[in-house]
């Protein structure tokens, strides 16, 4: 189901809880309302009001589904760059790390681990942070 995206700031900075089975309808949520926002490339649970671990990346043509997603290693050089989000207007400056390696649940709840680079990375990192109630 398409959900409307939540802009209300208290809400986003609260960090999110472990998703586990129970949660799965979310991710389906989450897919159907990313498809809609066709420029954006990532979205986490609590966008869609949900303070779950939860969060979909745009990769390619395909949507990659990040449960409960801790970066469990970093490389390379942090980089500054501009980002936008569907919370707030315009760009904002941060800082990201140029890899990352992630362990996360895909969306039939198996454990991966993965390492990512160049725009992904930037992307998961900006969606983590929303899960730890972090906004840019």
């Amino acid at each position: 189901m398409i959900r409307d995206i939540i802009k209300d700031q208290f809400f986003l900075q609260q960090k999110s809880k472990d998703a586990t089975k129970e949660d799965a309808a979310i991710i389906q949520d989450l897919l159907d309302t990313i498809k809609v926002h066709e420029t954006c490339v990532g979205m986490a649970a609590n966008m869609i009001g949900h303070l779950k671990n939860i969060i979909v990346v745009k990769d390619g043509k395909d949507y990659l589904v990040l449960i409960n997603p801790i970066i469990i290693k970093t490389s390379g050089k942090k980089y500054t760059c501009q980002e936008g989000c569907l919370c707030h207007q315009g760009l904002k400056e941060t800082k990201r790390y140029e890899k990352i390696k992630v362990e996360y649940l895909d969306q039939h709840f198996r454990r991966k681990m993965k390492t990512f680079d160049q725009q992904i990375a930037q992307i998961i990192q900006h969606e983590i942070d929303h899960c730890h109630g972090i906004l840019i």
